[in-house]
């Protein structure tokens, strides 16, 4: 689990897949080096929004395997050697929840419209979002984009904007982004499964009612002294 809160900016130092294979998976080297020392083998860590593990650690950095559903459901077929990366390592319990729940499972690719400047420094982000997401995104709500906790400013249809200040211009990778390029995106996994439970209560009201039992005769359902022996009190 992550907070969606960037530690630091990797950079992809090689990327491994063969394309002539289908459904094949790869393996992803990444230089970093403020989350290193809190990174040992078998350790989760955030890859711009999508969580992996940690097979390999050097001095300058740490690999991790893609799966074919990886590479299928994210934006990592963008990344070339060079490419500018979020990092996040794992929450613990001392770590502040300064963003929201983000579990790192990529719930679908957007596509990167603009980045905006505004003025001081700030920017709008527009992004156009999967249809089957639109409905998880509110006003004022979270959303992971590359692993960053952002606020919805506003959605219509299915294009999301958001205000980004100077800050996380500084501190993630969107400055190194072009229009067109996808982004991985993460919903609030509060609205995936309020959506799941009130469907299943929709369909259970929906659902036809068992037959009712017949009413009980006079005769079994009085309570007499005899009946209350028969049953040994």
């Amino acid at each position: 689990m992550f907070t969606g809160i960037i530690e630091e900016v990797g950079t992809v130092a090689e990327l491994t897949t063969d394309p002539l294979v289908a459904n094949s998976g790869g393996k992803v080297r990444i230089e970093a080096s403020r989350v290193l020392p809190k990174l040992e083998i078998a350790s989760s860590i955030a890859v711009s929004g999508c969580c992996l593990t940690v097979v390999e650690k050097t001095e300058s950095g740490f690999a991790c395997d893609l799966s074919p559903e990886t590479l299928l459901r994210t934006a990592f077929p963008r990344l070339r050697p060079g490419a500018r990366i979020n990092l996040e390592t794992s929450l613990t319990l001392d770590k502040p929840l300064g963003g929201h729940i983000v579990q790192g499972h990529v719930d679908g690719v957007g596509t990167l419209l603009g980045l905006i400047p505004i003025g001081d420094g700030n920017y709008w982000l527009d992004v156009e979002v999967p249809p089957a997401l639109a409905r998880y995104l509110v006003e004022k709500g979270s959303v992971a984009v590359e692993g960053i906790s952002l606020t919805v400013a506003g959605i219509e249809g299915t294009v999301l904007r958001i205000a980004i200040i100077p800050f996380t211009i500084e501190n993630t990778n969107l400055s190194s982004l072009q229009p067109g390029d996808p982004l991985n995106l993460e919903c609030d996994v509060v609205a995936k499964y309020v959506e799941k439970l009130m469907g299943e209560r929709s369909a259970a009201r929906a659902a036809p009612a068992p037959p009712e039992k017949e009413p009980a005769s006079d005769a079994s359902s009085r309570l007499t002294l005899e009946r209350l022996r028969e049953e040994g009190f």
